[in-house]
Order: structure tokens, then sequence, then C-alpha cells
């Protein structure tokens, strides 16, 4: 059970890496970063170091995720006023 478990974490970071990467939407870009973040928290706690999860969940997920929204938003307001 727990090696099927493993194997699942590790493929389901391998397609949201990949859907980060790969998306032409940023918004679907930044939410599959902070999925990503998640994920890889997981993975750590699997591996028995709580303090690296607790700082990828913090850190990568959280406060990078909502960095990168807000800058997305600050981006499409500037590219969506009038502007050229």
């Amino acid at each position: 059970m727990s090696l099927a478990f493993d194997a699942l974490l590790a493929l389901a970071l391998l397609w949201s890496a990949w859907r980060s990467l790969a998306t032409p939407d940023l918004t679907r870009a930044v939410v599959m970063f902070i999925v990503f973040g998640l994920l890889m928290a997981l993975a750590w706690a699997r591996l028995d170091a709580p303090d690296i999860a607790l700082a990828e969940a913090a850190i990568g997920a959280g406060l990078t995720g909502a960095l990168l929204l807000d800058a997305l938003g600050a981006f499409g307001e500037r590219r969506g006023g009038d502007r050229p």
C-alpha cells in the first residue's frame, strides 16, 4: 500500500510539474505551481523530513504562490488597461 501511494505521489509530482511548465495560460500555470508545492511538501513528509515539509508548504506553495498570483493580477491590470 505504501509503495503504491509513493508511486502515485511521484507520478502526480511529474504531472503537475509538466502541466505548470507546458500550459499557455499563466493563471493555470501558477495554480499548478502551487499544487506542485503542496505535493512536494507531502513528499517531504513521506520522507520523514517534517521541517522541510513545513518550509515547502509555507514558503514554496504559500508565500511564493501568493506573490505569483499578485504579480499576475498586477500584470493583467496593466495589460488590460487602455495603454497599448
